[in-house]
């Protein structure tokens, strides 16, 4: 079920290992927004299982913050209103804030921009223990750039291998990294921004340059197949999760998110016999 929403691995040049060919019928058009791969059927249910997931998320993150043989970078993307903010609280909202950090990646500022661009990432990737969620990322500069003209397609092509490296470098290091692209439909991103618009408590969220880059909608869907084709390796493949459904969204990245930790096999540090004696009067 899941492997139809992962573009087809590359390696660290950007091609498939058995050649260009590979995958060449995966496509981001073929892929419906409104989709709901992971539902039961039942809203209600769906909702409530995404409530049971964020609560085991929050058990496993104690454990996994015991355990400290791992890291966890979750890299959210995603056009504008395609819901990133409403999985952090939908997802990972039950988590301590002690446990996991957030970082939302605006334009870099004039310091940030003297250095390469990935430097002021690599500075908030997850210690030992932690988890790290990217609202936007290092991706921002594999989309903007492109779709203004800012950078030619060998400079993009480029950026792919230095993101590659760079991801194989903290998956080698113990770094944990899935990534999601929320995928929204053009409809459903209108009524959202009409929504924003509509609502006087949602007006802060609506800015104009929003509607700058929906005239270049198919641009952008392009530079995001583009991306994922050439960066979703073995160490750190993209989930595409249908989002026009809320909860669906949650659900699907709750259920992935959860059975990855799972899989890892986390457990506590062996006991300190030393304590065994050691009574609290």
């Amino acid at each position: 079920m899941l492997a139809r929403w992962q573009p087809p691995q590359t390696g660290a040049d950007g091609l498939p290992p058995s050649g260009k060919k590979a995958g060449k019928n995966w496509s981001l058009a073929g892929l419906d927004p409104a989709a709901k791969p992971f539902s039961c059927g039942d809203k209600l249910r769906d909702k409530a299982l995404v409530e049971t997931l964020a609560t085991e998320l929050d058990e496993l993150q104690n454990l996994f913050y015991a355990d400290k043989r791992f890291k966890l970078l979750v890299i959210l993307q995603g056009t504008d209103t395609a819901g990133k903010d409403g999985t952090l609280r939908g997802v990972f909202g039950r988590i301590s804030p002690l446990g996991v950090h957030t970082v939302s990646w605006k334009a870099p500022n004039e310091a940030e921009r003297a250095r390469d661009y990935l430097w002021r990432i690599h500075q908030q990737v997850p210690a030992a223990g932690e988890f790290t969620i990217f609202n936007r990322s290092h991706y921002e500069d594999v989309l903007v750039p492109p779709v203004k003209g800012w950078i030619t397609p060998a400079q993009t092509a480029e950026r792919y291998r230095h993101i590659n490296d760079f991801e194989r470098l903290l998956a080698q290091t113990g770094t944990v990294i899935l990534k999601f692209m929320l995928h929204i439909g053009r409809d459903e991103q209108r009524e959202r921004l009409q929504a924003r618009l509509d609502d006087p408590a949602k007006q802060w969220k609506f800015n104009l340059d929003d509607l700058e880059a929906r005239k270049q909608w198919k641009q952008y869907q392009q530079a995001y197949e583009d991306l994922l084709r050439a960066t979703s390796t073995p160490w750190a493949p993209w989930t595409v999760v249908p989002a026009d459904s809320k909860t669906h969204r949650n659900l699907m990245i709750a259920t992935v998110v959860h059975a990855t930790l799972v899989q890892l096999g986390l457990r506590f540090p062996p006991g300190n016999s030393a304590l065994d004696a050691v009574k609290v009067r």
